[in-house]
């Protein structure tokens, strides 16, 4: 069967415009796919779970019968980190934030806590959470965890950030590849002003599954393929 469309249809086509094209239906997939976010935030929750599970080590949940309103609460946190995921903040911008919101969350009270995430000395810690609500200097080796609890801190956001996003991308790559070929298929459906016969079926199929991929880098190729044509012919004369 697809060597039957392949031998009556590929002679026939323009490579290059069939690439854009294809690239084109990737890309309106994508775009379909985004539009979930008007539901409940939709597929850009999708990596949000890696981030929390990283800040739920670093900031202590709320106390019993504490209704945890307060902006430095832990739900009140994930709610506003959440909203940058949501909303595709920089990602530079969202582990800042998180790392603030995290280290105006150290207390005396937290640091055994962070201390244990992070691999740092929990009564250093605890001195130079003391410290930091006082404004009294910290002394050399509290400086030195201080600043150890800053470096693993960085990379323990990273980790959770770079999870979440990979995590996203991928989900929505995944989705975009049933969406591609609905829309494959309707467009097929279209031209023929009826039901699609079995070739138009297998058309609309494979131009589906390779609109996703092809989306990012259609324009490349597509000018790649020109190119070589161009040589092609060139050669030939």
């Amino acid at each position: 069967m697809l060597e039957a469309i392949a031998s009556t249809t590929l002679s026939n086509l323009d490579l290059s415009k069939v690439v854009l094209a294809i690239g084109s239906l990737g890309t309106a997939a994508y775009g379909v796919v985004d539009t979930s976010k008007a539901f409940w935030g939709g597929v850009s929750n999708r990596g949000f779970g890696d981030i929390r599970k990283v800040i739920s080590k670093l900031i202590p949940g709320s106390a019993k019968g504490d209704a945890g309103t307060t902006a430095l609460a832990l739900p009140s946190a994930l709610a506003t980190l959440r909203a940058n995921w949501l909303n595709g903040m920089a990602m530079a911008d969202q582990k800042s934030v998180a790392k603030a919101l995290i280290k105006l969350n150290l207390t005396k009270d937290s640091a055994k806590g962070m201390a244990d995430a992070t691999g740092v000395d929990a009564t250093l810690l605890a001195s130079v959470a003391g410290k930091l609500a006082t404004g009294a200097a910290l002394t050399p080796e509290e400086t030195d965890v201080y600043g150890r609890f800053d470096l693993l801190l960085a990379s323990l956001l990273d980790q959770g950030y770079q999870r979440g996003d990979q995590r996203y991308r991928n989900s929505a790559k995944l989705l975009a590849v049933p969406v591609a070929v609905l829309l494959a298929f309707c467009g097929a459906w279209a031209l023929n002003g009826s039901s699609p016969s079995g070739p138009d079926i297998w058309k609309a199929v494979i131009c589906g599954l390779l609109a996703t991929p092809l989306a990012p880098v259609a324009k490349d190729l597509s000018s790649a393929i020109q190119a070589g044509t161009k040589v092609a012919q060139a050669w030939k004369k």
